[in-house]
């Protein structure tokens, strides 16, 4: 394998089961309730488990030997970097404890409204979309790009989910935010402010 195929490797593991740990957390969050490390254990050994196991058995179809072209070096580099950007952004603004969804099992927390949660309602999924999507041009098989069309099918049912129990949790206030901060673009935010 060569640089590339390995940031992407790094890429896809990092990525690919997140959508899978939320959907082991986010339908379950009551179950979880008091059993924080049982459902951190048992969402990060379905997640990861699964991705990896599936990462090395499928890896010389997943990942090409010879390097990508320079245009999907680049864009591929970029959108990581965007992601790597994002993160930094929802981590100041979330903490780590939010980051990992000790709120979601805990049942406390707030609505985020502050920082990038001001533009964007998902910008962990956005930020993970746009990764996946780079580590996708840096490997560009037609297997990843398969992949990536289920992947991203979990991450909307994920998404659908997590609003769902924000809903329930938040009431009123959630939804309120929902109709002031888009999920992914801030276009509505930026004509606004022209």
């Amino acid at each position: 394998m060569n640089l590339f195929a390995w940031i992407a490797a790094v890429i896809f593991f990092l990525q690919l089961p997140n959508p899978l740990f939320w959907l082991v957390v986010h339908p379950l969050a009551h179950f979880w309730r008091g059993r924080m490390r049982t459902a951190y254990i048992t969402a990060v050994g379905v997640a990861w488990g699964a991705v990896t196991a599936l990462l090395i058995t499928f890896h010389g179809e997943i990942f090409r030997g010879e390097v990508p072209g320079k245009t999907e070096i680049g864009i591929g580099l970029l959108l990581i970097a965007f992601d790597l950007w994002l993160f930094g952004k929802v981590h100041r603004d979330l903490g780590t404890s939010r980051l990992i969804g000790k709120t979601e099992i805990s049942g406390g927390g707030e609505v985020a409204r502050t920082g990038i949660y001001s533009y964007i309602r998902h910008p962990r999924y956005a930020g993970m979309i746009a990764s996946v999507a780079g580590a996708c041009l840096l490997s560009a098989t037609r297997l990843t790009w398969d992949v990536v069309v289920v992947w991203l099918l979990l991450v909307a049912t994920v998404i659908a989910l997590e609003e769902r129990e924000l809903r329930v949790r938040f009431g009123t206030a959630y939804e309120e935010y929902c109709q002031r901060v888009p999920r992914f673009l801030p276009l509505r935010l930026l004509a606004r402010r022209k």
